[in-house]
């Protein structure tokens, strides 16, 4: 039988129950010995607060969720992580404050205590200040601290990218993921790139081995054949990460990082790096240059669909641009050009070459180096430019020799400072590891080195590759013959202005000439 009042009407419902737990801190832990510290004010404060809203249903919680000698200028506190415990828990349904510096004295930390209180349905009262997130002006109050908070997030974030450009500009790595050929070094305070020999010299051998064989994907087929990966690396908290296979994507991501030639770059502009280069800059230059002539996905040969002998490799002097293959046809005719890129991509005005018709230019090419077996200057012309390549090779070997060294200096140090701390056992594995691969790399440059030695082309091979190249040509089919100049000819430049040609060779290309060049070009093709 339900309770009625004495003019017959129903008593008011009681109120819910909110339970209030009471959040308190000090920063210093300067008086907290004693028997009625800060700490304890703020409770009584706050028990009293909820008190005077027993009506409402409020009630005080017994545990207490106190910080003595914490900053609130972050969240690492033991109180507020167990008050925040609670309140996952479902154990509390509002939080009560002194002052809301108490809870937090970092606007973006706040916003995010108001983002887990509203998830949970909290709400949080200042004793001594209006500020109430059940009533309307407390929300209105709130959003204007988290609007605040955005805007500090704003101004930290601008911070820290001007930071990021001006460290750039200055040459700095400002970190990110490693990469291959170098090593973090954190032992000056920021982080900088220090040459990993044994991984320096994969990235040389990557570099040529692009070169050597002119396209992306002959050169992951070869780096899976050999098993090479790309960087491994341990994150803080002990984690692998990178070690994966190439592929297309990484591979061109390896090749055109400018960091391998002692540069860094920062929205699109490239500034001088203060870290040791590893790739040599004439060879990089070369590795732009085909990527450029093959395109990211493709190779000279496989799209070289419309019999173009010069693709890839003619050029003009004007510009330096390469010179690209095309077509127009009238009715059933087809009229095949060569055409700067420079004209094809900023107008004729850009660069005074004309197109080229193709069948003139390529018999021209032709003509020129049937002539070098009959003249004796063009002999030696040829002969002069195959030894410099050679020499140039050879420079660019020794080079990595010396960073091979200068790393394994580097490493031979690190090992004697590690042999004197007795818990480095895995590091002095991995040092002397280092050490091993970066020996046995200087073995395959000396035994390089050798062979280009034996490679070397002297007069009677020049003579000998040229004497019969008539007969040689007309036997080809003409496959064949794009194929073996593709072998034979490393680039050829059109001067306008005179109408010459200049032809850079090969000098693989005229030893193989030299010793039969026919049958080795129809396994090629």
């Amino acid at each position: 039988m339900s309770r009625r009042t004495a003019n017959g009407q129903k008593p008011p419902a009681a109120p819910s129950k909110t339970r209030c737990a009471i959040y308190t801190r000090k920063s210093s832990d300067e008086g907290l010995q004693q028997d009625f510290n800060s700490l304890d004010a703020q409770r009584e404060a706050a028990e009293a607060y909820i008190a005077s809203q027993k009506a409402e249903g409020w009630v005080c919680l017994p545990d207490r969720y106190d910080d003595g000698g914490f900053t609130g200028g972050n969240m690492e506190r033991p109180g507020l992580q167990r008050l925040l415990a609670d309140i996952d828990a479902g154990k509390v349904d509002c939080v009560v404050c002194y002052k809301i510096d108490r809870v937090s004295r970092s606007l973006m930390d706040f916003a995010k205590l108001m983002e887990t209180f509203e998830t949970h349905d909290v709400s949080l009262v200042s004793v001594t200040q209006a500020f109430n997130t059940t009533s309307s002006m407390g929300r209105l109050t709130l959003n204007i601290l988290l609007s605040l908070a955005q805007f500090e997030r704003e101004i930290i974030g601008e911070r820290i990218r001007d930071k990021i450009a001006a460290s750039r500009q200055r040459g700095k790595w400002t970190g990110g993921t490693p990469i291959l050929g170098y090593d973090v070094d954190r032992s000056g305070g920021g982080p900088r790139l220090v040459i990993n020999p044994d991984e320096a010299s994969r990235v040389c051998q990557i570099f040529e081995l692009y070169l050597e064989l002119g396209s992306l994907l002959p050169v992951v087929a070869e780096l899976e054949r050999r098993d090479w990966r790309n960087k491994a690396w341990k994150t803080r908290d002990g984690r692998t990460r990178g070690g994966l296979p190439f592929d297309k994507c990484r591979l061109y991501n390896v090749l055109t990082n400018v960091l391998y030639v002692g540069k860094v770059q920062h929205k699109g502009d490239v500034y001088a790096g203060e870290h040791e280069p590893i790739v040599p800059d004439d060879l990089f230059a070369r590795v732009q240059q085909q990527l450029q002539r093959n395109g990211r996905n493709g190779t000279v040969e496989h799209r070289n669909r419309h019999g173009a002998l010069l693709r890839g490799l003619l050029y003009c002097k004007a510009c330096g641009r390469a010179m690209s293959h095309t077509f127009t046809s009238r009715g059933n005719r087809r009229y095949r050009y060569y055409t700067c890129t420079t004209v094809t991509k900023r107008g004729r005005q850009a660069c005074a070459t004309d197109s080229l018709p193709a069948v003139e230019i390529e018999n021209a090419v032709v003509d020129q180096i049937r002539c070098i077996g009959r003249d004796p200057a063009l002999l030696g012309d040829t002969l002069e430019e195959a030894r410099k390549q050679v020499d140039s090779a050879v420079a660019r070997l020794n080079g990595e020799r010396r960073t091979l060294e200068r790393g394994m200096t580097r490493l031979q140090a690190d090992i004697r400072r590690a042999a004197a701390d007795r818990d480095a056992s895995t590091r002095m594995l991995d040092l002397n590891n280092q050490v091993g691969a970066a020996e046995r790399r200087v073995t395959e440059i000396n035994a390089r080195l050798a062979e280009l030695e034996a490679e070397r082309v002297d007069a009677s091979d020049v003579t000998a590759a040229f004497a019969d190249f008539e007969n040689v040509w007309t036997a080809l089919s003409p496959r064949e013959q794009a194929r073996i100049l593709q072998l034979l000819v490393r680039r050829v430049d059109f001067d306008a202005a005179d109408g010459t040609i200049a032809i850079a060779f090969h000098v693989a290309g005229i030893k193989g000439l030299a010793e039969g060049a026919p049958a080795g070009a129809e396994e090629a093709a």
